[in-house]
C-alpha cells in the first residue's frame, strides 16, 4: 500500500471512531437531561 492509502485507512478508521463516541454520548439515557435543557435555547429571547 502507498503512503496516502495507509492516511486515507487511518483517517477513515479515526473519524469512525469519533463520529461513533459522539453518537454513543449523545443517545446516552444520562445525558438526556443535559442535552433538553439546551433544546430550548433557539426559542428564548
Amino acid at each position: 500500500m502507498t503512503i496516502n492509502d495507509w492516511i486515507g485507512t487511518i483517517l477513515t478508521v479515526v473519524v469512525f471512531v469519533i463520529i461513533t463516541s459522539a453518537y454513543f454520548y449523545a443517545f446516552r439515557p444520562k445525558n438526556k437531561v443535559k442535552f433538553e435543557k439546551f433544546g430550548e435555547i433557539p426559542l428564548e429571547d
